[in-house]
């Protein structure tokens, strides 16, 4: 069994790690968790001692296979509450982030199960990313970051890294949400800034840093 807090450090390993793929430093963890580095410390004895991570000095934090299962759990759960609260609830997809925080920690594998079946068994959130299935398994799309996209190109916006309430509020606020068709019409040399075209309507000019943070699929060269 883990404590609210050791799944929330874990949660923040995995995402970090990048599912697993890579070593955590110490500092990284403590800037993540907001929190002192005497305290992640300890944390990690405590994560070390129940099998969730392994760490070794100087190569820091790895998650272990049994630790990315119970991440995995976690992080699903929080997925499907976001959906739940956005679909069933009407709830902003910039307002639900902190509600799914609390609802994640609730440990009943039947009320997540009944939840999942009850939403039509989503693949991803609200913010378009994967909700594991109950075995843990995510089904990946192809995604390229908008930044990286040529002009003329055109795709599906699958995703977004960014998922600060502000940064929603801005794309709502300027009509971008999952789902939406982008077209790229031009990119500024200067900074990276481009303009776009949202479902063949809206025209408007974005920045690198908000294109960077923004995931397309099915992209590809207009004609």
């Amino acid at each position: 069994m883990l404590s609210l807090v050791e799944e929330n450090y874990l949660k923040a390993i995995y995402h970090l790690s990048d599912a697993g793929k890579s070593a955590v430093s110490t500092n990284a963890l403590a800037d993540n968790m907001n929190n002192k580095a005497a305290s992640v410390t300890d944390m990690i004895k405590r994560l070390s001692s129940k099998g969730v991570i392994s760490y070794e000095k100087y190569r820091g934090v790895n998650i272990s296979e049994k630790g990315r299962r119970a991440a995995l759990k976690v992080i699903r759960k929080h997925r499907l509450w976001e959906t739940f609260l956005v679909e069933k609830l009407n709830f902003n997809w910039d307002e639900v982030h902190e509600v799914a925080e609390q609802l994640e920690h609730i440990d009943s594998p039947l009320l997540i199960e009944k939840l999942d079946s009850f939403l039509g068994h989503p693949k991803v959130d609200p913010h378009g990313h994967p909700i594991p299935d109950k075995d843990g398994r995510i089904h990946e799309v192809k995604q390229v970051q908008l930044s990286e996209a040529k002009e003329g190109t055109t795709g599906i916006l699958h995703s977004v890294n960014d998922g600060s309430p502000k940064f929603l509020q801005y794309l709502s606020k300027i009509g971008i949400r999952i789902g939406a068709r982008i077209e790229i019409v031009e990119r500024m040399e200067f900074d990276g800034s481009m303009e776009i075209i949202i479902d063949d309507k809206e025209r408007v000019f974005i920045s690198r840093q908000a294109s960077e943070n923004l995931l397309i699929r099915e992209s590809h060269e207009k004609r």
